[in-house]
């Protein structure tokens, strides 16, 4: 069975997410083989003042344009 887990930033919809776990079930089922029911995927959501790149929090950089 395989796990994974998709940490991200929070923010993303449900539908989002919900197309994510589809392409990646489907990379799994495409490359390793592996049955649909048996991936699992868990998504955590990292607030931005949580997640730092670069020693710098993410809440700290410049919007991006």
């Amino acid at each position: 069975m395989p796990a994974i887990q998709i940490t991200l930033l929070q923010g993303r919809s449900i539908d989002q997410k919900r197309r994510i776990a589809r392409r990646v079930t489907d990379v799994m089922v495409e490359e390793a083989g592996t049955k649909p029911e048996a991936v699992v995927i868990t998504f955590v959501e990292v607030p931005r003042e949580s997640y730092a790149r670069n020693g710098v929090l993410i809440a700290d950089e410049p919007p991006k344009t």
